[in-house]
């Protein structure tokens, strides 16, 4: 699979970019290339509104071409203990500033709810202060009314009084008057 992979790679490498700008330009030329690969045949597919399409079908590899297409891979090089220890000492400077970061911001983090607490605070105070001076008002009113009603209803138990010992007193000199 994975040298018929490689072959059609190669293949699609030879097809030059001005060949297929040609086949789709003229499709007459098209139709000679089509033809002339030997491990891969191109077939045209009913053309379509949004342009060309085709069908690629690749041949199985024959044994001769394994060996051209044959691809080695370059030699490894040699590590040495000073990269490996370069590499593990890059590598704990990311870890320790990623865990220097990952502190940051629960550090932030913190500082933040510990601002809203501390304005969730005051504003219950806020909140507390504001109701007493209310409550302290309105228990102002409430006395200041009840005295003026108690004022009001000794005035009147005065009056009354008053009116009763008048009353009493005609009567007095209504009985000396008789009498």
């Amino acid at each position: 699979m994975a040298k018929t992979a490689i072959a059609y790679k190669e293949k699609m490498k030879e097809i030059s970019v001005l060949s297929l700008i040609c086949s789709c330009l003229y499709p007459e030329t098209r139709k000679n290339i089509m033809g002339d690969f030997e491990d891969m045949d191109i077939k045209p597919i009913n053309k379509r509104a949004s342009g060309q399409a085709f069908e690629v079908i690749l041949k199985p590899p024959s044994p001769v071409s394994d060996v051209a297409h044959c691809i080695t891979n370059p030699p490894k090089r040699d590590i040495s203990l000073e990269d490996i220890q370069k590499k593990l000492e890059a590598a704990e400077e990311r870890r320790r500033i990623q865990e220097a970061q990952v502190l940051r911001a629960l550090a932030e983090k913190r500082e933040h709810e510990r601002d809203v607490l501390l304005k969730a605070m005051e504003e219950n105070s806020n909140f507390s202060r504001m109701a007493e001076e209310k409550l302290h008002l309105k228990m102002e009113q409430i006395e200041e009314n009840r005295m003026a009603y108690l004022a009001t209803i000794m005035e009147r138990l005065q009056e009354r009084e008053r009116h009763a010992q008048e009353v009493r007193r005609n009567k007095e000199l209504r009985e000396e008057v008789t009498a």
